[in-house]
């Protein structure tokens, strides 16, 4: 069944996942992919699947960040829905099942929240009942924009109702050792802290010792990583430290702004 619905990825370097994520689209009447510059096959393996007959639309647009990036891609889009995937996710069946039903809504309805599950390291996707919080992914053409001044975690904001739907997730496959996964987490809480320093948020003690626990116990309990053992608690500890080092980066850049570094050694020493 041909969906009257596009799809739209934003790429760099991405040569290792993002055949999967294509085929994981088949049926899509169309695939928009942006890429901002990959130096690996990228290129190659996306005109591979053009030539297999895939309707792939494949653009060169250098970086504007996360939510200008995406905002383009979605612009490029000619469908009524469109769908935002990341090149290291795919479509689980049950969802691709449902996807008529979801873009055959009522009027009203410009957009639905999506489910998203974890490849975990140790124990592979969690289970359809442990799932990370549903984000807006698709959307009507027209009837929704990105926040540009979001800088890490950027989401569609939607011009009307916006539904959830009960069955099917993305499945989200990037297994990285924790050695790799501490560095991401440390650019996206710079990403993060930048943009709330420069909102105007101010440094709370409070937030530095509780948001990194209550952001363990949310993913470890009401999201359910607990049924998933040892790499469960893993992925709800490392989430912890991404809410640690985003208030702890805070923090020390208002603390900075107020009393710049000086050794107190080179004080004495000139007297």
């Amino acid at each position: 069944m041909l969906l009257s619905a596009s799809a739209y990825i934003i790429c760099l370097n991405e040569e290792a996942y993002l055949g999967h994520c294509i085929e994981s689209l088949e049926g899509f009447a169309e695939i928009v992919v942006v890429d901002s510059g990959s130096t690996d096959g990228t290129a190659s393996l996306v005109q591979s699947y053009v030539d297999r007959g895939f309707p792939i639309r494949f653009f060169y647009e250098p970086w504007r960040g996360y939510a200008g990036q995406k905002q383009f891609a979605l612009e490029q889009c000619t469908q009524a829905w469109c769908f935002n995937i990341d090149a290291d996710e795919r479509l689980d069946e049950a969802l691709r099942a449902e996807l008529p039903r979801l873009l055959a809504a009522p009027n009203d309805v410009v957009g639905w929240r999506v489910a998203r599950r974890p490849y975990l390291i140790g124990y592979g996707y969690t289970p359809a009942h442990v799932r990370e919080r549903k984000n807006l992914r698709l959307i009507r053409k027209g009837c929704g924009s990105y926040d540009l001044a979001q800088r890490v975690h950027e989401g569609l904001v939607a011009e009307g109702r916006v539904e959830s739907s009960a069955v099917g997730s993305l499945l989200h496959y990037r297994p990285l050792i924790i050695d790799e996964q501490i560095l991401k987490e440390n650019k996206y809480s710079t990403l993060k802290a930048d943009q709330q320093v420069a909102e105007g948020k101010k440094a709370k003690v409070s937030k530095l010792v509780f948001s990194p626990v209550l952001y363990f116990l949310r993913l470890y309990f009401r999201n359910g990583l607990w049924r998933c053992g040892a790499p469960g608690f893993i992925e709800a500890a490392t989430g912890a430290v991404y809410a640690f080092l985003t208030q702890a980066k805070i923090y020390q850049r208002h603390a900075l702004a107020k009393r710049p570094n000086v050794d107190d050694m080179e004080r004495r020493s000139r007297k």
